[in-house]
């Protein structure tokens, strides 16, 4: 199952009623920034034993196979999938393998399927994970009925695949065990919230960019160079296959509501950033609320709902990301590293495939720079995707770039 942008849905804080039914009259304007697949946050019922706050943590599961009764019904959750698959796009679902709630009947049934310390009593994975309760995936029986379960809600549900929590706290081999499992129902799509190189093509069609995200943190307070970003490329070339599809984000559920929203972390490269992470290779993620330019922590185990705002981030997001899902250039095309002038604060590069061609500049500095780039692979008539105006380049391209400012040339094919 191909996807190309992803779009993470936080079900909870989606609307004010915080439910299936009313996510429904949004999808063709998700649809519209250009996403091919969204992927929605635990849809099982919550665990009350232990639990934080007054709703609790969409990642303590009390049931696999059932529906949070505060999002809905199945067959509201099933419409929903339905309508996703109706535009066109694809869907997946989060899926907690490595623990569960305190109250999770599989903790009296199976209590052999937990971890236990030298006393015997059950522990959990970490210790501020205080709410969950660690699995030991060392018993066969766990496997089958964990792998069985994620089968369950392809087969009932007819969804696309999974994102996987903590990916690398859960045996490789369970994953490696369970995808040809799956994929005897349907083709499957799979993201590991995890960036080990053993992860990608072993068992998950894409992992976590989690060294590009701190980077951008870094780049952004003027810790790091703006070449810092090809060092890490050239890193990843190294340690992963070359069809390698990393996860590229600026923010997520966790980020946003733990270390801080893309305002605090990014300042006034937030815009910047977001276009970096569009148009490396990989895939770019958007968490529900940027797009209405959200400088707010959503609160976690609460109630505390997106205010939608139609801004110009809208505008913004809407033309970054149907650019990598139209663009074979920026989806699935080559990238060659273009000298800019000024290459401690200017990221430059050329995305290519056949007769497409994306060049991107990028200030990641608070400062003017003074770009002056020459590359005998620029010719040709350009369009700059965000202001829409045409220019001929030859050979080289001179700009003066306010802090952070970004500039993206599209080669106009006949």
């Amino acid at each position: 199952m191909p996807t190309q942008t992803i779009y993470e849905l936080n079900i909870r804080q989606f609307s004010t009623s915080g439910t299936f039914r009313a996510i429904e009259h949004r999808l063709a304007a998700i649809r519209e920034l250009g996403i091919t697949t969204i992927w929605l946050m635990p849809v099982q019922p919550i665990g009350e034993k232990n639990r934080k706050g007054k709703l609790g943590s969409y990642y303590s599961i009390k049931d696999y196979r059932a529906i949070n009764p505060e999002f809905g019904t199945m067959t509201d959750f099933k419409r929903l999938v339905a309508k996703i698959h109706e535009l066109g796009m694809h869907v997946i679902i989060d899926w907690v393998a490595n623990h569960t709630s305190w109250d999770n009947p599989l903790i009296t049934a199976h209590p052999d399927w937990y971890t236990h310390d030298s006393t015997g009593a059950i522990i959990s994975p970490v210790k501020d994970w205080s709410d969950v309760a660690d699995l030991d995936y060392s018993n066969k029986a766990l496997r089958r009925y964990m792998i069985e379960s994620m089968q369950y809600w392809l087969r009932e549900t007819d969804v696309d695949g999974f994102r996987c929590d903590v990916a690398e706290m859960v045996p490789l081999d369970f994953w490696q065990e369970a995808r040809p499992e799956l994929e005897k129902i349907k083709p499957v799509f799979l993201l590991a919230e995890g960036d080990a190189p053993n992860l990608y093509k072993r068992a998950f069609d894409a992992t976590y960019s989690w060294d590009m995200y701190r980077l951008m943190n870094k780049i952004a307070k003027g810790n790091q160079p703006a070449g810092g970003v090809f060092d890490l490329l050239n890193k990843e070339q190294k340690q992963y296959p070359a069809s390698y599809l990393p996860l590229r984000f600026t923010t997520n559920h966790d980020e946003n509501s733990w270390n801080g929203t893309v305002f605090e972390r990014l300042g006034d490269g937030v815009k910047t950033f977001a276009v970096l992470a569009a148009t490396l290779p990989g895939i770019p993620l958007l968490y529900s609320g940027q797009e209405a330019g959200m400088d707010k922590r959503l609160s976690f185990f609460e109630r505390d709902p997106i205010q939608w705002h139609i801004n110009d981030f809208r505008h913004f997001y809407t033309r970054l990301f149907n650019l990598h899902m139209k663009n074979p250039a920026v989806s699935a095309g080559s990238m060659t590293r273009i000298k800019t002038g000024a290459d401690d604060f200017v990221a430059g590069f050329i995305r290519a495939k056949e007769d497409q061609q994306v060049i991107v500049i990028l200030n990641l500095s608070a400062e003017t720079q003074q770009v002056r780039i020459q590359s005998s692979d620029i010719d040709g008539r350009y369009m700059e995707h965000f202001s829409g105006k045409t220019t001929e380049l030859h050979s080289q391209i001179t700009q003066t770039l306010p802090p952070w400012a970004f500039k993206v040339f599209v080669k106009m094919t006949k």
